[in-house]
């Protein structure tokens, strides 16, 4: 798919933008071709783009987006269209309190291609909020969420007082969030996460694992990496925030794209796959939880069995939800 193609998907079916709407595109100066390609297809359609360029290692720690709140809650949508997600920064929060609309679309790819080049993003996103409307309702009315995997992964969630969401890309109306993951979300209770997973899936903007790795948690953070050569990538990476927020599971996140898979390319399609579930690390506060931190990090594990309360949501990667 070309790139201009990849455009007109996200500015025509996921943001909805209409004639006249300000469409402000927030990007970096590794992503001018996307930038020039989004800018194409809101004018096509008669809105107003807006372009801001930031320099590439400014953006995950989210300083230069703090410093840009006010102008942005200016606009009809925002797309956070850098290297790495600022989804949960406090600047998207206040963008968003102020009628703003907002989508993450984080553009690192681990491969060189673009984004918008990946088959995935033809996903329809009504048929990905259909997979995900039971699972939300399994999620609102359960305290906890135990996951087990055939591989050993054993962990509970405690998501007792905490909203669900679904992510399908779509932001149509004024304060809504959305991400080019498509998904089914929860920000756990930040101190009750405890069990061991065996990543089989992917790291991240680090990439696949190359072998199944074991992490250990304890009330709510990540206490235990398995020294190995993917546990030393991941112990490093985490390192490098300098930050012992970032160690916190804030998410949990079930895939809902049937195109996906998780690859290594990018980390956006490898936790919307179907059949993978994911922990995000570090920030949640745009995705209702009270956590902060210097940044957001998710892992992906294949063919997880999820039970929340009495209720089987998927067994072995495959949807037990469809009612």
């Amino acid at each position: 798919m070309r790139i201009e193609q990849g455009a007109r998907i996200i500015v025509e079916n996921w943001i909805h933008a209409q004639p006249e709407d300000v469409i402000h595109f927030i990007t970096d100066e590794t992503k001018l071709r996307e930038a020039e390609a989004f800018t194409y297809a809101t004018q096509q359609i008669g809105a107003i783009p807006k372009l801001t360029v930031l320099p590439s290692d400014s953006v995950q720690a989210g300083d230069s987006i703090e410093e840009m709140r006010n102008i942005m809650s200016y606009a009809t949508a925002i797309v956070g269209a850098t290297n790495y997600s600022f989804i949960t920064t406090n600047a998207v929060d206040y963008a968003l309190r102020h009628g703003a609309r907002f989508l993450s679309l984080p553009l690192s790819t681990n491969d060189g291609s673009s984004l918008l080049e990946q088959d995935f993003i033809k996903m329809d996103p009504n048929v990905a909020a259909r997979m995900g409307r039971p699972m939300l309702r399994c999620l609102r009315s359960s305290d906890t969420v135990h996951i087990t995997t055939k591989l050993g992964t054993d962990i509970t969630f405690s998501v007792k007082g905490r909203e669900p969401g679904i992510f399908n890309g779509v932001t149509a109306r004024a304060g809504v969030c959305a991400s080019a993951s498509f998904e089914v979300y929860i920000p756990p209770v930040e101190t009750e996460t405890n069990g061991r997973v065996i990543l089989d899936g992917s790291m991240g903007y680090i990439g696949l694992v190359q072998k199944p790795l074991e992490l250990g948690f304890e009330k709510g953070y990540l206490t235990y990496i398995a020294p190995t050569p993917d546990g030393q990538k991941l112990r490093a990476f985490l390192e490098d925030f300098g930050d012992p927020e970032m160690y916190c599971a804030a998410e949990l996140g079930i895939g809902l794209n049937q195109i996906s898979r998780c690859r290594g390319a990018s980390y956006i399609e490898d936790e919307s796959a179907y059949g993978t579930f994911h922990i995000g690390f570090g920030r949640n506060l745009a995705l209702g939880g009270d956590h902060n931190a210097a940044g957001h990090f998710d892992i992906v594990v294949h063919n997880p069995t999820i039970i929340t309360g009495e209720s089987v949501l998927m067994k072995d990667g495959e949807s037990c939800a469809w009612f």
